[in-house]
């Protein structure tokens, strides 16, 4: 969601590999109803959040079932997918978290990829505590005083210092400059995946262990412990220009659609679809919801939603004429 600005070297040109992302292993492209029809191919990237993974599918399932489109959904990080945009090997990136420097490269200079569009849901990074420390705590969700509770966060791998855990290494985060020029006595540990970030809140919850961790809205999680962020320092326009120096809160996102250039500029039926797509973080969560809490497979997942909400989705139907 949120990759780090790495260059991603390895895996430029041959997508489909297992290590680079590519197809779900042992997973062949789906197929509608109408067999490919006048709709052919859409090649989706399928990001590491599970909340990517509910637009990927319903927009996927729509694209089957109505449009008769052969879906072929590609788990990649988030560089890597747009890099696949100029072979044609991706055609979609369903949920972006702003990434200036990619639609910079991409968009801008390279011209293998266009803008599709807002997906209609605002998105939230930050950092979060549990509930109970939140209620034990009040002013703790004041960033001035974490140092105060820094003590309180020691882990073994923090050592002498606060633990600030984050995420999925891919996804962005500014939080080794922040916890450096706001001058908090805190290190940053990697925590892992999504699933590894929503277990240790469940386990602080439960536990009543302290955890200050980077997390991000929309989250089905949300539906189940209501997480408290902790307030920065405002973001304002270019605070986060040098990285190095930033020292304010994340941006507000507008999360929205990358589309490769080939694909848009040939105006068919899938992109139609993509570039119409939006719906609502409640939709998105329902979804999500199914598919971490309910373990159901993303396909079955998608297909409820779809059932459920045929006035939402038929909006986004290329319109005849």
């Amino acid at each position: 969601m949120r990759t780090r600005h790495l260059a991603v070297v390895m895996c430029s040109a041959a997508l489909v590999l297992a290590g680079c992302g590519g197809e779900k292993i042992g997973e062949s492209p789906s197929t509608g109803a109408a067999g490919g029809g006048n709709c052919g191919t859409v090649n989706i990237a399928v990001n590491p959040w599970v909340g990517y993974e509910a637009n990927a599918y319903v927009i996927g399932t729509v694209a089957k079932q109505e449009l008769g489109c052969t879906v072929v959904y590609k788990d990649l990080k988030e560089e890597v997918a747009w890099q696949g945009m100029g072979s044609g090997e991706v055609d979609a990136v369903v949920e972006n978290w702003g990434h200036p420097d990619l639609k910079e490269k991409y968009i801008e200079q390279q011209k293998t990829a266009v803008e599709g569009g807002s997906t209609g849901v605002k998105g939230v990074i930050g950092w979060y505590v549990p509930p109970w420390m939140a209620q034990q705590y009040p002013d703790i969700t004041d960033w001035n005083n974490l140092n105060k509770y820094a003590e309180m966060f020691r882990t073994s791998e923090s050592g002498d210092k606060g633990q600030l855990l984050d995420g999925d290494p891919s996804y962005v985060t500014n939080d080794e400059a922040l916890v450096k020029n706001l001058n908090l006595n805190f290190k940053v540990v990697t925590g892992g995946s999504e699933a590894a970030l929503i277990q240790s809140f469940r386990q602080a919850e439960a536990q009543r262990t302290p955890l200050l961790a980077y997390f991000y809205e929309p989250q089905w999680l949300f539906n189940e412990l209501k997480l408290v962020k902790v307030n920065l320092p405002p973001y304002t326009e270019g605070c986060d220009a040098d990285p190095a120096k930033v020292a304010c809160d994340y941006p507000p996102y507008d999360l929205d659609k990358i589309i490769s250039a080939k694909f848009a500029e040939a105006n068919g039926p899938g992109y139609q679809l993509i570039k119409n797509f939006q719906w609502t973080a409640e939709d998105q969560n329902a979804v999500a919801t199914m598919i971490a809490q309910d373990k159901l497979p993303a396909e079955e997942a998608a297909q409820k939603w779809v059932d459920a909400n045929k006035e939402k989705w038929q909006a986004w139907l290329p319109k005849t004429s």
